[in-house]
């Protein structure tokens, strides 16, 4: 698997679960971070207990960070959208490191029948926000009931 470094500045960033790069649409960075090989999809999250529920869990690591305040996650039925974040709370970033940052989001709420698109938007320590990933497609974990 080939590694991408490339940085927001760049208008191009790799995450770990996110392949491919994404515009950062803005003026310019908000944060620049930094990120190792991508893996291509989702996976559900290991579960102790066979019976509970499946999630979607979301990993991304960073080389580097400067001026990074957090995340936010986006959720959407459609790769089109319209997505809605659906953390309480940013997920605190580093602020200005320069060594590998681990983060892992645990979407708890999904219906195992359905795909879900995801998008990872970085704020920092000055309040721009900047989408951080290109738009992933986590596919449903069980097939749709049949209604016969």
């Amino acid at each position: 698997m080939r590694k991408t470094w490339l940085t927001l500045a760049a208008l191009c960033v790799g995450i770990a679960i996110i392949g491919g790069c994404a515009s950062s649409g803005g003026a310019g960075p908000a944060t620049e971070a930094r990120s190792a090989a991508p893996d291509p999809t989702p996976e559900p999250a290991p579960r102790e207990f066979p019976d509970e529920p499946p999630v979607n869990t979301l990993r991304w690591t960073t080389a580097s960070e400067v001026d990074n305040f957090g995340f936010d996650i986006y959720r959407g039925l459609s790769e089109d959208g319209p997505f809605e974040r659906i953390n309480a709370e940013p997920l605190p970033g580093a602020g200005t490191i320069d060594e590998p940052q681990n983060y892992v989001f645990i979407d708890e709420t999904i219906d195992p029948s359905r795909d879900y698109f995801y998008y990872i938007e970085s704020i920092s320590l000055g309040g721009i926000r900047e989408r951080f990933s290109p738009i992933i497609r986590s596919p449903a974990k069980r097939p749709v009931p049949d209604t016969d």
